[in-house]
C-alpha cells in the first residue's frame, strides 16, 4: 500500500483548494461537483440538511440568514474585535462566553467558527481522499501570515474537528521517525513556494498577497540551496476582496435610496442578491471598462415592484475603493523597512489572491516596485500548490529539496510593573525559537506571580491582545526583586506559542501552550471532532438515500411508461407484481428507509425482469406463428438472448 500523502490545503475566506504533490507535479484536487475552487460556504436548510460549497453559494440568496460565508474573519475573534464584519453578515452572530469569543447562531444553535471552517475542510479532505482512493489525515493548511497566535490556533483546532491529526509521524534530519505536529504555514510563504520551488536561483521575492478578506506581503530570500527564508512579513486581517465589494454594496444601494426611498440594506434577501451582483461586477471591471447591475424585483413599495438597473464604469468603480487600495501601500513599505531592503531591490512580486487580478492593485504595485507583477501563477491556486509541496517535503525528511524559515508576524511579550509591555520575541523573529529571560516580583513577600502573555506592537500592554495568562504559586517569601523566575518562550514552526515559568530558589515551575486562545479547549475540539463525524456518516447515508431514491425514481418512470404502452398485452397477474413492487418502493421512500429501499428496488427489479419475460416470450410466439421471422428487436431467432440484451441496456 502507498504511503498516505500529506495534501495541502488553503483555507480561503471566499474560497478554498485542496492539492497534492504527486511525483514532481502537483495535482489542484477537483471537489465533488467537479470545480477546482470550494466556496467556503456553509448552510443550513429548513429540512435540517447542511450544504457545503457551491450547493450552498447557490441557495444563499433564498436563505440568507442561514448562510455563513466569511467565517475565516471570525477565527479566533472576540466580538468587539469584529464589530463592522458582523454589520455586513446577514446571518447572526453573537458573543459567547466569558471572553465574548464570536460563534454564529442558525436555528438556535451556535457554531463556532471552527466548526463551522471544519464543515469546508472535511469536504476538501472527502474529495481529496476520492481522488487519491485511501483515508487522508495529514495536511499543510495555510493561514494569512498576519494572523495571531488566537487565529492560528483556531485553524489547528478547525483541522481536528475536520477529522485531521493534529500530530503526526514523519522522518528526521537523521532518518528517524519523528512527531510532527501539524503544519500551519503563512499564506504568502506558501506562494513563494509554488512559485520559486522548480527556479532554484538567488533572488529576493515578494509576495503580495490580497485575498477575500485579509491582505499579506512578505519578502523572502530564496536561495539556490533550496533554503527559503522569510525576512519579513506585514499585512493587514481586516482588509480584502470583501471590503471592495462591501464599498461597491453601499454606493449602490445608496443611489437606490436616493431614486426610490427604500434602504435595501434592511432587507437581507435583497442584499445577498446586491452582494452576488457587486462581486460579479467587480470581476468583470477587471476585464472590460464598464459594467451593468441588473436586479429586476429588487424589492416593492405600494406603488409596486422596484427594479434596479445601473451602469458602473472601471474609473467609478476604482474611486470608490482607492482609500483601501491605499491602505495597502503601509504594510508593504513596513515588511521592506524591517528587511531592510529597498524595493528596487526585490527581484521579483507575485501576486496572489483572486484581487490581484484587479488592475489598480496591480498598477499599485507597479507604482511601489517599479515593475510589473509576476502573472505566471494562477492566484487563487497557488497557495494550496505551495501548500502540497511542502507537505511532500515533509514527508521526505532529510531527502526534501527545500527548507523553510518562517517568521512570527507579531511582537510576543509579557505584562511587567506599570502594564508595561516587555517583548520576549520581536515580531519578523525566524522561528522556531526559544528565549529566556529572568523576572522578578514586585511586591514584599510576595508568594505567587502572574504571568500574562501578550501579542501586538503597542508598548503597553493592554492595548494588545492578551493570549493567556498563568500564575505560578509556591514563591517563598523574600523582599521585591529577591526571587529570580525565569520565563521562557518557545516558539514552534507553526507560530504557536509554549511559555514557561521557573522559580529557580526552589525549581517549581508552571507552564501554558497558548492552546486555549482560539476559544475552544481540548475536550470540546475532541467533542466537535465526534459530532463532525457521526454528521459525515449522517451526510453520507442522506446522499446513499438520494441517490437509491433516484435510481428507484427512474426505473419507476421506465416502467409505468411500458405499462401505458404495452398493458394490454400482459397478464393481470404480472401488472399487478410490478404494482405492488413500485407502491412498496414508494412506502420505503416515504420512510426514508434506506435498506427497505434497496430491498423494495431489488424486488422492483426482479418484478421488471419477469415482465419482460413474458412480454417477450409472449411476442416471440405470436412471430413464430406469423411470416417475418423477426424478434421484437429487429433480430432473427435467439429470442431469449434479445431479451436479455434489451434488459441490459434498460438496465
Amino acid at each position: 500500500m502507498a504511503e498516505e500523502k500529506i495534501i495541502g490545503i488553503d483555507l480561503g475566506t471566499t474560497n478554498s483548494v485542496v492539492a497534492v504533490m504527486e511525483g514532481s507535479e502537483v495535482k489542484v484536487i477537483p471537489n465533488q461537483e467537479g470545480n477546482r475552487l470550494t466556496p467556503s460556504v456553509v448552510a443550513f436548510t429548513d429540512k435540517g440538511e447542511r450544504l457545503v460549497g457551491d450547493p450552498a453559494k447557490r441557495q444563499a440568496i433564498t436563505n440568507p440568514k442561514r448562510t455563513i460565508y466569511s467565517i475565516k474573519r471570525f477565527m479566533g475573534r472576540r466580538l468587539y474585535e469584529v464589530e463592522d464584519e458582523v454589520r455586513r453578515v446577514p446571518y447572526k452572530v453573537v458573543a459567547d462566553g466569558p471572553n465574548d469569543l464570536v460563534k454564529v447562531e442558525v436555528d438556535g444553535k451556535r457554531y463556532t467558527p471552527p466548526e463551522i471552517s471544519a464543515m469546508v475542510l472535511r469536504k476538501l479532505k472527502e474529495a481529496a481522499e476520492a481522488y487519491l482512493g485511501h483515508t487522508v489525515r495529514k495536511a499543510v493548511i495555510t493561514v494569512p501570515a498576519y494572523f495571531n497566535d488566537a487565529q492560528r490556533q483556531a485553524t489547528i483546532d478547525a483541522a481536528a474537528i475536520a477529522g485531521f491529526d493534529t500530530e503526526y509521524e514523519i522522518r528526521g534530519k537523521d532518518g528517524k521517525i519523528i512527531k510532527q505536529r501539524m503544519r500551519i504555514i503563512n499564506e504568502p510563504t506558501a506562494a513563494c513556494i509554488a512559485y520559486a520551488f522548480d527556479k532554484r536561483k538567488d533572488q529576493k521575492i515578494a509576495v503580495f498577497d490580497l485575498g477575500g478578506g485579509t491582505f499579506d506581503i512578505s519578502i523572502l530570500d530564496v536561495g539556490e540551496d533550496g533554503v527559503f527564508q522569510v525576512l519579513s512579513t506585514n499585512g493587514d486581517t481586516h482588509l480584502g476582496g470583501d471590503d471592495f465589494d462591501q464599498a461597491l454594496m453601499d454606493y449602490v444601494a445608496g443611489e437606490f435610496q436616493k431614486e426610490h426611498g427604500i434602504d435595501l440594506r434592511k432587507d437581507p434577501m435583497a442584499m445577498q442578491r446586491l452582494k452576488e451582483a457587486c462581486e460579479r461586477a467587480k470581476k468583470d471591471l477587471s476585464q472590460q471598462v464598464q459594467t451593468d447591475i441588473n436586479l429586476p424585483f429588487i424589492t416593492a413599495d405600494a406603488s409596486g415592484p422596484k427594479h434596479l438597473m445601473m451602469t458602473i464604469t472601471r474609473s467609478q468603480f476604482e474611486r470608490l475603493v482607492e482609500h483601501l487600495v491605499e491602505r495597502c501601500k503601509k504594510p508593504v513599505m513596513q515588511a521592506l523597512a524591517d528587511a531592510k531592503l529597498r524595493p528596487d531591490q526585490i527581484d521579483e512580486v507575485v501576486l496572489v489572491g483572486g484581487m490581484t487580478r484587479m488592475p489598480r492593485i496591480q498598477q499599485l504595485v507597479k507604482e511601489i516596485f517599479g515593475k510589473e507583477g509576476h502573472k505566471g501563477v494562477n492566484p487563487d491556486e497557488v497557495v494550496a500548490v505551495g501548500a502540497a509541496i511542502q507537505g511532500a517535503q515533509l514527508l521526505l525528511g532529510a531527502a526534501a529539496d527545500i527548507q523553510l524559515l518562517d517568521v512570527t508576524p507579531l511582537t510576543l511579550g509579557i505584562k511587567t510593573l506599570g502594564g508595561v509591555m516587555t517583548p520576549m520575541i520581536p515580531r519578523n523573529t525566524t522561528i522556531p525559537y526559544r528565549k529566556s529571560e529572568i523576572f522578578t516580583t514586585a511586591a514584599d513577600n510576595q508568594t505567587s506571580v502572574e504571568v500574562e502573555v501578550y501579542q501586538g506592537e503597542r508598548p503597553m500592554a493592554d492595548d494588545n491582545k492578551k493570549i493567556g495568562s498563568f500564575h505560578l504559586d509556591g514563591i517563598p517569601p523574600a523582599p521585591a526583586r529577591v526571587p529570580k523566575i525565569e520565563v521562557t518562550f518557545e516558539l514552534d514552526a507553526n507560530g504557536v506559542l509554549s511559555v514557561t515559568a521557573k522559580d529557580l530558589a526552589t525549581g517549581k515551575q508552571q507552564s501554558i501552550r497558548i492552546e486555549g486562545s482560539s476559544g475552544l479547549s481540548k475536550e470540546e475540539v475532541e467533542r466537535m471532532r465526534r459530532e463532525a463525524e457521526l454528521h459525515a456518516e449522517e451526510d453520507k447515508r442522506k446522499r446513499e438515500f438520494a441517490e437509491t431514491k433516484n435510481q428507484a425514481e427512474t426505473r419507476i418512470y421506465d416502467l409505468e411508461r411500458t405499462l401505458k404502452e404495452v398493458g394490454d398485452k400482459l397478464s393481470e397477474s404480472d401488472k399487478a407484481a410490478v404494482h405492488a413492487a413500485i407502491q412498496k418502493v414508494r412506502d420505503a421512500e416515504q420512510r426514508q428507509d434506506l435498506a427497505a429501499l434497496k430491498s423494495a428496488l431489488h424486488e422492483l427489479e426482479q418484478a421488471s425482469t419477469a415482465m419482460a419475460q413474458h412480454l417477450y416470450a409472449s411476442a416471440g410466439a405470436q412471430t413464430s406463428s406469423g411470416t417475418s421471422g423477426a424478434t421484437p428487436s429487429g433480430k432473427k431467432g435467439g429470442g431469449d438472448d434479445v431479451v436479455d440484451a434489451e434488459y441490459e441496456v434498460k438496465k
